[in-house]
């Protein structure tokens, strides 16, 4: 049976949700708020894992063309010293880094034209056995048969159909920047820092730039940080080791985008009926391991695969579920406890944290890697 599937959300897991199924012959039309594409200015990295999920559509060849290569992150202290280090297992591809405006436009070249509406917010829908009816704020309307909601951690479709939202903020607020590196020490490594004043992350991008990125313990919704300038984290990372003060100092205001790190518990079950949610929609999970969008990515190629091997949508969303539950729940809960491990403050927790880190068998690291990278559909 040939189904239409519409898409709510036109960011990286609804974009690659519509890929996937263009791709098996499935009619799909994405829908999103924004007037036009539009991406907040910062950097993304696209792991081992999430480049297998991308290889049948094309994409995964072209970002490895246009990304920036590394094997991995090397972790120091806030005095640069190396603490431990996490290395992509040889058998793998490499980490990517690109510019998440490049890789929204590479997603949309690849979809058929006219796929993609903008300025169409949801406002509200509703569904029953012929299928979903869609209603947006211009007064227009939509039917399909079947709804990816990829709307999102704040997924107007995941509030209309559960009351309570199972938000967690995870205790610490982030700042995210890109900059140029033309004037700066020349980059080449993937880079985070763990100090008693925070995390810095420096993330070397194609073009000559540099993505950043800072984490704070914080209250949620703490006004001392609702204001911070770009002097004022220069001013509180200034004793970390350079690069750290400088790309701070080479930054504007307007750069600079901050937002409380805040997941979500995974859904119960990732689909009611006829709509199924993806993404950050489903199960939002902190940046810590850098998994986010890698796993939106996994959910759009799994999704794709299942309808392709089922022709009744109730049996696919099934398989769907079984296939991605237990490693959304275990990345996520990892991710967790990775973050409130690297931003402690305690200079005693953090230098026998350091030490342990050191001392941690390679092999340790070696499989918890070959998991977090192995893509299975």
């Amino acid at each position: 049976m040939k189904h239409k599937v519409i898409v709510i959300g036109g960011g990286i897991a609804g974009l690659c949700a519509a890929i996937g199924l263009q791709k098996i012959g499935i009619d799909v039309k994405v829908y999103e708020r924004n007037e036009k594409p539009t991406v907040a200015g910062a950097g993304i990295i696209i792991a081992p894992n999430a480049l297998q999920a991308l290889e049948p559509y094309g994409i995964a060849d072209q970002l490895i063309r246009s990304g920036k290569q590394s094997n991995g992150f090397r972790f120091l202290t806030d005095k640069g010293k190396a603490i431990n280090q996490l290395t992509v297992p040889a058998k793998y591809q490499k980490m990517y880094s690109i510019h998440r405006k490049d890789l929204h436009h590479l997603l949309l070249s690849v979809l058929h034209p006219g796929t993609v509406e903008w300025g169409k917010h949801c406002t509200q829908f509703k569904q029953d056995d012929r299928g979903v009816h869609i209603q947006f704020n211009d007064g227009s309307e939509t039917t399909g048969d079947i709804l990816v909601a990829a709307d999102g951690i704040h997924s107007v479709i995941r509030k209309q159909l559960f009351q309570n939202d199972d938000y967690r903020f995870a205790g610490y607020t982030c700042w995210r920047g890109v900059v140029s590196a033309e004037n700066l020490p020349n980059m080449n490594d993937f880079i985070e820092t763990w100090g008693t004043k925070g995390r810095f992350g420096i993330v070397p991008l194609p073009n000559h730039q540099i993505y950043w990125y800072a984490l704070i313990n914080a209250a949620a919704n703490d006004a001392r940080y609702s204001h911070y300038t770009a002097t004022d984290l220069s001013y509180h990372f200034k004793d970390y080791h350079d690069p750290i003060p400088s790309l701070l100092k080479a930054t504007k205001d307007h750069q600079m985008i901050h937002r409380d790190i805040v997941d979500i518990v995974p859904m119960k079950q990732f689909f009611v009926h006829r709509i199924l949610f993806i993404g950050d929609a489903a199960h939002a999970i902190t940046p810590n391991m850098g998994q986010g969008a890698c796993q939106s990515i996994e959910d759009a190629r799994i999704l794709a695969e299942c309808m392709q091997h089922h022709s009744d949508f109730y049996q696919a969303f099934v398989a769907y579920e079984a296939n991605r539950r237990k490693r959304i729940e275990k990345i996520s809960n990892q991710s967790l406890i990775f973050g409130k491990v690297a931003q402690l403050d305690n200079p005693l927790l953090v230098t026998l944290r350091n030490r342990f880190m050191k001392y941690t068998p390679p092999s340790i690291y070696v499989r918890q890697t070959q998991d977090l990278f192995r893509f299975q559909i």
